[in-house]
């Protein structure tokens, strides 16, 4: 007799997910859509464990989940955990090491960077005031002054971070923050090894910020546009292989 093979599964099994695991859940969405809105005070442990029907260690460690995610916060000079908001860095940081555990290639964060970044110029270049480009112009000096490739790096990252913030776009924000802390270490090795990277960064950082004064989005986008094709091929003379991993130190000789 001719056996007829078994048919694959269409669904896996269902997986039991910890008691504290799934109250931390029920609480998460109650916050994310608003029913717990910023300020508002959870009821206290012992009222938890009631409303869920379990144990009140079983709602300490739920608690702890949400406060470690930075959705609930303890309330100043009280016992009582209420509703806060992740702040941006520390929501740039989770993104960043989730993307480096992902082995996510330095080409990856460049061609992300090429996405956002000339959108983001465009955008502070129709919001920017007065205030926004002195703060872009003192972070310029500090690049041309810095004494090492460690600091131009971070006044680089400072100078992204601001033309974030001045595209008033809270999504371009945060999108920005975990790509070029990931940079950061090729941009460091980059400027190391290419005599001529800073004052390249220095040339497009500063057009972008006169066509950000001139009010002419196009021309920002466009100048950003240049600046992130140019940290590619400043990759390729220092020899850092883009298709390596973040957190890696291969350079190819």
């Amino acid at each position: 007799m001719t056996q007829i093979s078994a048919k694959p599964p269409i669904f896996e099994p269902l997986t039991r997910q910890p008691a504290y695991h799934r109250v931390s859940s029920v609480i998460e969405q109650k916050i994310l859509r608003r029913s717990l809105r910023l300020g508002d005070l959870l009821p206290t442990e012992t009222e938890l464990a009631e409303q869920f029907a379990v144990n009140r260690s079983t709602v300490r460690e739920a608690l702890r989940r949400l406060e470690s995610a930075g959705l609930v916060e303890r309330a100043a000079g009280g016992k009582r955990l209420r509703v806060s908001r992740p702040g941006q860095a520390e929501t740039a940081s989770r993104v960043g090491r989730a993307l480096a555990l992902d082995d996510v290639t330095f080409i990856e964060l460049w061609e992300a960077m090429r996405a956002v970044a000339p959108r983001t110029a465009a955008l502070a270049a129709e919001h920017a005031d007065e205030e926004g480009l002195a703060r872009l112009e003192a972070i310029i000096a500090l690049v041309e002054t810095a004494r090492g490739a460690d600091s131009v790096v971070v006044h680089v990252g400072e100078f992204f971070g601001v033309l974030a913030e001045l595209s008033a776009n809270r999504v371009l924000q945060l999108a920005m923050q975990p790509v070029t802390q990931l940079l950061a270490p090729s941009l460091r090795r980059m400027i190391d090894r290419v005599p001529q990277g800073r004052t390249r960064i220095l040339v497009a950082q500063r057009c972008i910020v006169e066509a950000m004064r001139s009010r002419k989005p196009a021309e920002a986008e466009s100048w950003m546009n240049r600046h992130v094709q140019d940290f590619r091929r400043g990759y390729e003379l220092a020899g850092i292989a883009l298709d390596t991993r973040v957190g890696t130190s291969t350079i190819t000789e």
